[in-house]
C-alpha cells in the first residue's frame, strides 16, 4: 500500500466502494502540494491528442479558438481545412497573422449561421463552462458537425473539493488560477454531470479521456473525482 500512488489507492477504492474513494481523495489532499504552485499548469495538454483524434483533410470548427494554436496545427501539419470562431480581438488579430480564418462572434450567439453537418468535427476546447447558454452551444455544434469534441475543467476534482470543504473558499488550482471575481467559468460543471447529459439528451459518447497528474488516459469512473480536466468525444445518437 506504502508504494500506490493516492490515483491507485482511490482506482481500487472506487470498484467497491465509490463514497469511500472520494474521502479518501478529501483525506489524501492534506499530504500534498497539489496547489502551492501553478507553474505552467495553463499548457494545453489536448492538443496532442484532439490532432491524433481528427484525420487528415477534415473540415474542423473551432469555437472559442483562442489565438488559433490548435487550428494552426490541424490547417498547416495535418492538412484540415480549418475555421475558427472567437470573440476577443486581439486573439482575432493573433490568428489571422498565422493564417487561421477566423470569425469574431459570441458563441451565444453566432452559431445558427452554420448549416447543418457542415462540418466533420467541431472542437469546444475548455469553453463550454464560460458560456452563457451551454445546452444551446452543444446541441448547435452536435447539429453543426458531424462529430463534437469537447473539453473542460472537471470541478469533482479532489483538490477543488478539498478547498471548498476545509477552506471553504472558491478553488484556485494549477489549472484554475483565476480567484472568483476574475474567473471566465459561468457553468461548472463535473465529469458525471456531462455523461449524464448526454445520456439525457440523446447524446452517445464515442471516446472519453480523463487528464491527472501531469498525463492523459481513457476516463474512468473513478475520474470524476480524480481527472484535472476532461476531454469527450461526441454525435447525436441514432
Amino acid at each position: 500500500m506504502a508504494d500506490r500512488t493516492h490515483r491507485e489507492t482511490i482506482e481500487r477504492l472506487y470498484a467497491t466502494h465509490p463514497q469511500l474513494s472520494e474521502a479518501v481523495a478529501f483525506l489524501a489532499s492534506l499530504d500534498t502540494h497539489f496547489g502551492d504552485d501553478p507553474g505552467n499548469g495553463r499548457v494545453r495538454w489536448d492538443h496532442d491528442l484532439i490532432v491524433s483524434l481528427i484525420p487528415s483533410g477534415a473540415k474542423v470548427l473551432d469555437l472559442g479558438c483562442g489565438e488559433g494554436d490548435l487550428l494552426s496545427r490541424l490547417i498547416h501539419e495535418h492538412g484540415c481545412h480549418g475555421q475558427g470562431v472567437e470573440r476577443d480581438e486581439a486573439s482575432i488579430i493573433r490568428c489571422v497573422e498565422r493564417g487561421v480564418p477566423v470569425i469574431q462572434s459570441d458563441l451565444d450567439q453566432a452559431l445558427p449561421g452554420f448549416p447543418q453537418q457542415s462540418f466533420d468535427y467541431v472542437v469546444l476546447e475548455e469553453t463550454l463552462q464560460t458560456v452563457s447558454r451551454p445546452q444551446i452551444v452543444l446541441d448547435e455544434m452536435l447539429r453543426i458537425g458531424c462529430t463534437g469534441i469537447v473539453s473542460f475543467p472537471n470541478f469533482g476534482h479532489w483538490w477543488i473539493r478539498t478547498q471548498l470543504l476545509i477552506e471553504g473558499r472558491m478553488p484556485v488550482t494549477p489549472r484554475l488560477p483565476q480567484s472568483w471575481y476574475g474567473t471566465p467559468n459561468i457553468h461548472v460543471l463535473t465529469v458525471r454531470d456531462f455523461t449524464t447529459w448526454c445520456q439525457t439528451n440523446g447524446v452517445a459518447i464515442q471516446q472519453q479521456f480523463a487528464y491527472a497528474e501531469g498525463e492523459y488516459h481513457e476516463l474512468i469512473p473513478a475520474d470524476n473525482t480524480l481527472a484535472e480536466e476532461a476531454l469527450f468525444v461526441i454525435e447525436r445518437a441514432r
